[in-house]
């Protein structure tokens, strides 16, 4: 009876301030109603810093991740020298690095004519290098770190499935938890969920989208420790592009393909791809036969887009919520934590002091990371249209894939071939940590 009198109060306050879901199709019973200052639907890399940037300031946030545990295969784990930089001031990077990880400081690109590096090695920085660590690994020890604070909460297994709003104003979320249906109120709330993002769709966000030529076909092989590779490298073979990712006990190799080849690929057989492969990586010939079922193999649909408007009235979308990354360089964790500083920077000191935050503050976070995120998709778009594409038609034809002259020359002469490791590992102006940075 209790139970009932309470749930009946709550729709009461309900109808009293007015709130109202967004258009789903359906509506649910909340089991309960909360309230926080800011929700974060998305426990990426995205939502995991800005969650513990805000608790860090005092700020009562929660985070949603609609899965169990953080253990996604295939997930990028990439740590840029901007984000080594960022999580140096609020102390943790030294923390971060007792983890197990390996340092890549220069990429290998292998063509017919030899190797060609990109190195980071005369970046001035503390951190030259590019730190991979495996992601569900990086998102436990930052999780941690914001356990730390009392303000904050994480929620797992939260499907988050409306918006309600108030005068068009996003005023927080309903969600599906483990024992029925909650819904969470706040001054913010902040879509950091992916590049399937379901508060893009709730809010009814269209991206503008590319079409990336290519997809990749990722899987596990095993690794040797006189294996004559680079911690991370790429090989222009006579058939097709292969990437190699060191993850310290085994190799995580992408198999690039032209867009949708993916059936013909399945078509030709388990055996025919395995060839494949080793004429690409002949290294490789002796152990591509641990590839014993297709399951073992994951298709990276590649994409690329981005929002015209990042923000609605209570609502802010950051990382792959607002621009989907391609795959090139590696970069699409560091821009979404990027984007995670910058909407600390800008709107924890409101959030804070209990200020309500204005479509104008929103719309200062974007006008900080869009020329950024603009630059780079250029950047990969050039690089996968010029280089990429191109490669795969060559050698579709059965030729030898040669580098284009201005890629050569970019990655050649001295001076110029420092311009690449720099966009990626900084971008044009990465944001620092204003609010909580050790002093």
């Amino acid at each position: 009876m209790e139970q009932k009198q309470q749930e009946t109060q709550q729709q009461d306050l309900l109808k009293t301030n007015g709130l109202r879901t967004a258009q789903t199709g359906q509506s649910h019973d909340s089991k309960r109603v909360e309230q926080t200052t800011c929700s974060i639907v998305g426990g990426g890399p995205a939502g995991a810093i800005l969650a513990l940037l805000l608790a860090r300031q005092g700020i009562p946030v929660v985070l949603l991740e609609a899965h169990m545990d953080f253990d996604r295969d295939f997930r990028g784990d990439t740590i840029h020298p901007a984000v080594m930089e960022m999580l140096d001031e609020i102390g943790l990077a030294d923390r971060l690095l007792q983890l197990p990880h390996t340092k890549m400081d220069r990429f290998a690109l292998m063509t017919s004519r030899g190797a060609i590096g990109v190195g980071f090695r005369h970046l001035k920085t503390k951190f030259p290098y590019v730190t991979v660590l495996p992601q569900a690994r990086f998102l436990e020890f930052i999780i941690d770190e914001a356990k730390r604070y009392p303000n904050f909460r994480l929620i797992l297994g939260a499907q988050v499935d409306e918006l309600v709003e108030e005068e068009g104003q996003v005023r927080g979320i309903r969600y599906r938890g483990q024992d029925g249906w909650y819904e969470l109120r706040a001054a913010l709330t902040v879509g950091a969920d992916g590049r399937f993002s379901r508060l893009r769709k709730l809010a009814g966000f269209e991206p503008i989208k590319t079409s990336p030529p290519m997809d990749i076909l990722w899987f596990h092989l095993s690794r040797r420790a006189n294996d004559p590779f680079e911690p991370l490298g790429a090989r222009f073979g006579m058939m097709r592009i292969a990437v190699l990712l060191d993850r310290g006990d085994y190799w995580q190799a992408g198999y690039v393909i032209p867009k949708g080849g993916y059936q013909a690929i399945r078509a030709g057989g388990l055996e025919h791809f395995r060839q494949l492969f080793a004429d690409t990586v002949p290294e490789f010939a002796d152990r591509v036969g641990e590839l014993k079922e297709w399951k073992q193999i994951a298709v990276l649909s590649v994409e690329s887009s981005r929002l015209k408007t990042w923000h609605r009235p209570g609502l802010l979308l950051i990382g792959d919520a607002a621009h989907v990354m391609s795959p090139v360089g590696g970069v699409g964790i560091n821009y979404a934590i990027l984007d995670a500083v910058a909407a600390s920077n800008v709107l924890g000191p409101k959030l804070k002091s209990g200020e309500t935050i204005q479509d104008r503050d929103l719309a200062r976070v974007q006008q900080q990371r869009e020329l950024p995120v603009k630059v780079i998709q250029t950047v990969q778009a050039v690089i996968q249209d010029q280089v990429l594409a191109k490669a795969l038609k060559v050698m579709d034809s059965g030729q030898a894939f040669q580098l284009p002259l201005i890629a050569r020359l970019i990655l050649g002469l001295p001076g110029i071939r420092s311009i690449p490791p720099r966009l990626m590992g900084y971008g044009l102006w990465p944001p620092h940590v204003q609010a909580g940075r050790l002093s």
